[in-house]
């Protein structure tokens, strides 16, 4: 279940004149304000998107990795800004593409241009899909839908469940539902006590994930719409 699929269309963007860059764990690609210079296709690492409430809490939106597009493009438009973070969780290489380059690209190549909208489809439906999950269920549907969602990207089938290969705080899964730590740490032990899961060195093993489906009213939409990248 771990998440190895690749943009389609990814190699029409390749094509396209990029830069190669790095990044260190806890740099930022780009800041809430910035204005908008392009996109992004990470290479190694995993790059975070988030956004930093006036109250100052973190809300985590997704998380992307290898072969994965960052970046919020008005293409063929005047000139905009980030309304989101990108911030490095782990060293990355990532290949820049400029929006002038991607629009010259695009005029000239049918196929990178349904890609790239597809892209752009597929992302909108994925926000769409986690805020009805936000506002339909409250806390409860919030983080139960974040551990479908983490099982779903980065989730190693176990002899006893799925094991989410990725080391979460507490507080990192607080991020992602939009509620505090000790909200979640609460929900977490209720879970636990009920065998739905087990945390082992920082990493999940969900036991069940058929009562989390149940517990949201899951709508079995396809995988590629429920995952956290």
């Amino acid at each position: 279940m771990r998440n190895t699929d690749a943009l389609t269309g990814i190699d029409e963007l390749l094509s396209v004149c990029h830069q190669v860059k790095e990044i260190k764990k806890g740099d930022f690609l780009f800041r809430e304000g910035d204005l908008t210079e392009g996109i992004s296709i990470i290479r190694s690492g995993k790059i975070r998107i988030e956004k930093v409430t006036p109250d100052g809490r973190e809300l985590t939106l997704k998380i992307c990795g290898p072969g994965q597009l960052v970046g919020e493009v008005t293409i063929f438009s005047d000139a905009s800004k980030y309304v989101l973070d990108a911030r490095a969780i782990e060293d990355a290489v990532y290949l820049q593409i400029s929006i002038k380059d991607l629009e010259e690209a695009m005029q000239s190549n049918g196929r990178l241009a349904i890609a790239f909208m597809k892209w752009m489809g597929i992302d909108q439906q994925k926000t769409q899909t986690k805020f009805r999950d936000l506002l339909l269920h409250g806390k409860k549907g919030a983080l139960y839908s974040t551990l479908i969602r983490l099982s779903n990207s980065y989730g190693i089938e176990k002899e006893k469940g799925i094991l989410i290969d990725m080391v979460l705080t507490n507080q990192d899964l607080a991020n992602f539902c939009g509620m505090t730590r000790e909200v979640v740490n609460r929900m977490l032990a209720d879970l636990k006590k009920k065998d739905i899961l087990s945390v082992d060195e920082g990493k999940i093993l969900v036991h069940n994930l058929g009562y989390l489906k149940t517990e949201t009213n899951c709508e079995n939409c396809p995988v590629y719409l429920c995952k956290i990248d």
